[in-house]
């Protein structure tokens, strides 16, 4: 055994949960507490102190970003020859698909150890082929997606039972249609992989997992047939950030594996990112314990604001983020979380508009971008061939497809050239049976676009042609930096080589040359892009831009400002059904408050324009009073949308009662110049509430308190 040296910078709570030496321990690390760093000084305990090869520990994590973190920061002490035995490093999902590759007999199962990923939307679509072809009766279809996760998972919804149509069929029919293209979806890796390991030898000496209070409920049945195997278990999570309730995360993660193995529980309670005050108002939507200890007292109070609209909030924002880099805060530092993606729109105008850089965090998915989907499929069949799907997919696709007489090519005659193998006359079908005995030839991303002749199917006739070629290269030189089969890595075995690929998606496969080697290389990359998705636009942290993005996609992110807006029944919480789901909207609004380092801000509507609620949500009602600092314009007391309807109430009752008057001279024309809607003519006004008609918009209603527009007289020109 080797001699550990502590680190310094550990508390003691830290330090307790890195030398437990229980075969079951359960972390609940509060939020901002330093998990991560408890994980990865964990491994290495256990690697330097108790002599566990990396090897032979698994590393469960929820996104690539965290397991390469974790690896990342065990490379820093490591040496590199060391960093390929961290095979089993990775998502649930990656590290089923590796276990299915390298360990566990696929072959029981009918498949091949070549097996290619499908996402849950071309599982969708392989369904609904099925359903047509075999005329199956499915109710609810748009519901069926989320149906099949839940019958492979062997948890079918409430109402399962009660739905009597072809679902079984549907799924014998899928699964058989599955093992016939080689394909497995990402339930399938989980659920396979459980199921072989039961009787299988191979077992790991330790399970070590990050943010255990997200596993579903194949995930957890993982878990569980590894330590029922033998495996120690190490877990960290928070019971407070479960916000995953809707893709199958449960409540009762810690208390499930707490009971089945009598589990030790430790507590990471310091939080090193949040001022005191913060913690203190989040406190209140903490539903897993209370009274957070933070390491930094005291703090600016929570400011809580009412605007009139988004719009109006949009262009507050604007100035207020401007004045805040004139203080010195970088944009990178600045943060606006959101309910629903839809209410990003009005922000990216306005921030536009007025100079502000800003980032947009969306979650794309490969088929967000056509060409790149129908690309993949392309190397898809190229590499598998039985896998007739795609084969059918690339050469009737309207767009890049095959064409006969100017037309695009039919499914039915597609499917007649793979079943005949016709390759006269069809060029890309020709191209992709070659691919794998032309691919020691191809070795740049200008070769690959070249061997396929893609010009030929993008049109460089149409508008979108240059779009469309940046992003398959773009594709192209992200698979060649990420191919582990340069001559030095293959031949020699470079090991930092190796430890780069494997920082950055699968494990390399075994050395080889030649095509093995490359079509080993080709898959790999192909379960990666599925896996873990391709960016086409790749955030960067460095950017200096206000990072916009939803409170779920905010969740392990951490920003010194803090605005989240539309704190409005309807949006913050969304209306629930329950209270469980009313539980989870207070959960992700903790999650959200305890982004903030040292400044938060929250805002609602009086008119917010939609089927939400004007005024304040019952979440800032929850808040101490005491923490707040209320800047809302007019404060609660006076809400501009009560003050509004009592002012038309008290016009109406006005007119009634008036008696005619002498008519006036007609006043002069006067108009108004609004941000949004430009010039516009006022044709009322009292000493509140002014309308005006605008070009292309028609009338518009304001309250003078807020419309925050100049005014003009003459013709309006």
């Amino acid at each position: 055994m080797g001699e550990f040296v502590m680190p310094g910078y550990l508390n003691e709570y830290q330090r307790k949960a890195v030398l437990d030496k229980s075969s079951a321990c359960l972390v609940n690390a509060n939020v901002g507490s330093g998990k991560t760093t408890v994980l990865t000084v964990k491994i290495r305990y256990l690697h330097e102190s108790a002599d566990i090869s990396y090897r032979d520990m698994v590393v469960f994590t929820f996104t690539n970003k965290a397991a390469n973190e974790i690896k990342e920061r065990l490379a820093a002490s490591e040496e590199a020859s060391n960093l390929p035995d961290m095979r089993y490093f990775g998502t649930f999902h990656s590290v089923a698909l590796q276990l299915l590759r390298e360990v566990l007999p696929v072959g029981q199962l009918g498949y091949t150890a070549d097996f290619q990923v499908m996402d849950p939307e071309e599982e969708l679509d392989l369904a609904l082929e099925l359903i047509r072809e075999r005329k199956l009766q499915i109710k609810y279809k748009n519901r069926l997606k989320k149906r099949l996760e839940q019958e492979t998972a062997g948890t079918p919804g409430r109402n399962s039972s009660r739905i009597q149509d072809d679902m079984p069929l549907l799924q014998e029919a899928l699964k058989e249609e599955k093992k016939k293209r080689d394909r497995m979806s990402f339930s399938d890796l989980l659920f396979n992989t459980e199921q072989l390991l039961e009787g299988t030898e191979w077992k790991p000496q330790w399970v070590i997992i990050d943010e255990v209070q997200d596993c579903d409920a194949l995930q957890l049945r993982l878990i569980q047939r590894l330590v029922d195997k033998g495996a120690s278990l190490f877990a960290v999570g928070d019971p407070n950030q479960v916000i995953y309730s809707w893709r199958g995360s449960a409540c009762n993660v810690f208390y499930t594996l707490r009971s089945a193995y009598d589990a030790v529980e430790l507590s990471l309670p310091v939080n090193y990112r949040s001022s005191e005050t913060i913690l203190q108002a989040a406190g209140a939507f903490a539903q897993n314990g209370g009274g957070f200890t933070g390491s930094r007292q005291g703090g600016s109070k929570i400011v809580v604001k009412n605007h009139y609209d988004p719009f109006q909030e949009a262009c507050y924002l604007a100035d207020r983020i401007r004045g805040l880099v004139q203080d010195g805060i970088p944009f990178r530092q600045i943060a606006v979380f959101y309910r629903l993606q839809n209410q990003s729109g009005v922000l990216e105008e306005v921030f536009a508009q007025n100079g502000i850089p800003f980032q947009v965090s969306v979650k794309k998915t490969i088929r967000d971008i056509p060409v790149l989907y129908w690309m993949l499929q392309v190397l898809r069949f190229s590499l598998n061939p039985k896998d007739r799907g795609a084969g059918i997919y690339v050469l009737s696709h309207k767009e890049y497809g095959e064409r006969r007489a100017g037309k695009p090519l039919s499914e039915k005659a597609a499917s007649s050239i793979l079943k005949e193998e016709k390759t006269e006359g069809c060029p890309l079908y020709e191209r992709m049976t070659g691919f794998l005995e032309a691919c020691p030839e191809i070795d740049s991303p200008e070769a690959l676009y070249s061997y396929f002749d893609l010009d030929s199917y993008i049109h460089p006739t149409s508008r979108t042609w240059q779009e469309d070629r940046d992003s398959l290269l773009m594709l192209f030189q992200t698979a060649f930096e990420t191919l582990p089969f340069r001559e030095n890595a293959l031949l020699h075995g470079n090991a930092l080589r190796q430890g780069s690929d494997l920082l950055h998606g699968e494990s390399p496969q075994p050395e080889g040359e030649g095509q093995t080697a490359l079509e080993a290389a080709w898959r790999a990359f192909l379960n990666t892009s599925v896996l873990y998705g391709i960016s086409v636009k790749k955030e960067d942290e460095e950017v200096d831009g206000v990072r916009l993005m939803t409170l779920h996609a905010s969740k392990g992110l951490e920003f010194s400002h803090v605005f989240i807006i539309g704190v409005n029944y309807g949006l913050i919480p969304l209306r629930t059904r329950d209270f469980e789901e009313e539980d989870e909207e207070r959960r992700l609004f903790f999650v959200g408050m305890t982004r903030a380092k040292d400044y938060l801000e929250l805002s609602f509507y009086t008119n917010p324009e939609s089927r939400v609620m004007p005024g304040e949500s019952r979440f800032l009602r929850m808040i101490p009073q005491a923490l707040v600092e209320n800047d809302a314009a007019g404060g609660a007391e006076n809400d501009l949308q009560t003050l509004k309807k009592m002012i038309l109430e008290e016009r109406a009752a006005g007119e009634s009662a008036k008696k005619p008057e002498p008519k006036e001279e007609a006043p002069q024309e006067r108009y108004i110049t609004h941000r949004k809607y430009g010039k516009g003519k006022v044709v009322a006004e009292d000493e509140a509430v002014l309308t005006a008609e605008f070009p292309g918009y028609g009338e518009k209603e304001f309250l003078k308190a807020f419309c925050g527009m100049e005014y003009t007289e003459g013709s309006g020109d």
